[in-house]
């Protein structure tokens, strides 16, 4: 038997895969748990460990399983630069604060 170690995660992590498993289960109150867990070919403990936001579960479960729920083409989104915050915030402090045109002199004729 595999001894499994304790998965330490920070807390914004766990609520956020808490907050996944319940956004998952309110989606899939629509299809049962068994036939839900049958089209994504897992059991349906892990399904309930999705549910459930475990940490422990594979990221490819927790993918097939928003297939199945037909929300799948968001996981593209999830790190995508467009989204990203902090990179955005620091190429802005990277632009010039002013930008100087140099003059030409002006021939009088």
């Amino acid at each position: 038997m595999r001894i499994k170690k304790p998965t330490i995660l920070p807390i914004p992590v766990r609520r956020a895969l808490r907050k996944l498993g319940h956004d998952i289960r309110d989606a899939r109150r629509r299809i049962p748990a068994r036939l839900a867990a049958q089209r994504a070919s897992i059991s349906r403990t892990t399904l309930g460990k999705i549910e459930k936001g475990d940490p422990g579960v594979d990221m490819g479960h927790y993918s097939t399983v928003l297939f199945v729920m037909g929300m799948a083409d968001r996981l593209g989104d999830l790190a995508d630069p467009r989204n990203d915050n902090v990179r955005l915030q620091l190429e802005e402090e990277r632009l010039p604060q002013r930008i100087r045109i140099k003059r030409t002199k002006r021939k009088i004729e």
